[in-house]
């Protein structure tokens, strides 16, 4: 015998649209829809919000942050007629850090991953393209060796709106206080992390840019960009309490107090 229970009145599918943002790979296919062309129309909106806001700008040249946000930009780079150039060599042996457990191995870790190639940027406007922007520990790091290595101003481009409310739904995402984007503007932001200026993708044009790979899917999970959780029933009391029991201490695997920071090889 065996019994079956319909949990939802009135079920409708709704997959996170973060999937294509930043965790799949670029080769990979979800519900139809290839994640690369997500990516390029993607850069293809940004590109475009870019020419709206700062019609006048005086960019270089494109660089990506590695690995993610790397057809975004380069499609980015072409609306805009602007050089693409890759700034940054990425160390293999270092995982993803919004995911990494202390804000400290955060900060270390990003520093350990990636190395400016100085030539890239010396004494020119950079745009650095990432994929989202979670807490900003990574941009923020990423925008000082960007100086360190010789650029003049350093301009930033988020592939995905501003992260404001945490997941719950399986990622290991911070809690809302963590969180750079939340009760953030742009302009505040910017200057968290040393941009000179900031453009965030807009929503509206995220999930146009997804969509479009597959019109059967009328709906996405955006909740960590609106803050709308698609199963109705995330209160604010259940992210209270989702907050208390999550401590990055508790979930620290090893002692990482040491203050071994690798800094910039190539800068002089």
């Amino acid at each position: 015998n065996h019994h079956s229970r319909q949990c939802a009145a009135r079920p409708s599918y709704a997959p996170c649209i973060f999937e294509h943002v930043y965790f799949a790979r670029p080769d990979s296919f979800i519900d139809g829809i290839s994640v690369y062309k997500s990516r390029l129309r993607m850069g293809d909106m940004l590109a475009r919000k870019i020419l709206r806001v700062f019609p006048d700008h005086d960019i270089d040249v494109v660089i990506p942050i590695p690995d993610t946000s790397r057809t975004a930009a380069l499609q980015l780079s072409h609306e805009l007629g602007l050089k693409y150039r890759e700034g940054f060599i990425k160390n293999r042996y270092i995982g993803r850090t919004f995911i990494m457990p202390g804000q400290k191995q955060r900060k270390k870790s990003v520093r350990q991953k990636l190395n400016a190639i100085d030539l890239e940027f010396r004494g020119k406007n950079v745009l650095l393209v990432d994929d989202s922007i979670v807490r900003g520990t990574t941009s923020k790091q990423i925008i000082q060796m960007a100086r360190d290595a010789g650029a003049r101003k350093v301009y930033f481009a988020s592939a995905a709106p501003p992260v404001r409310y945490p997941n719950v739904y399986g990622i290991d995402m911070p809690s809302v206080h963590e969180l750079i984007g939340h009760n953030r503007d742009e302009r505040q932001i910017a200057e968290e992390i040393g941009a000179d200026w900031l453009v965030y993708q807009d929503l509206e044009d995220l999930v146009q840019a997804v969509a479009k790979g597959n019109p059967e899917i009328g709906r996405f999970d955006t909740s960590c960009f609106d803050g709308n959780y698609v199963t109705g029933d995330v209160t604010p009391s259940y992210l209270e309490q989702l907050e208390h029991q999550r401590s990055d201490g508790a979930k620290q695997p090893c002692n990482t107090d040491d203050d071994v920071v690798i800094e910039l090889y190539n800068n002089r």
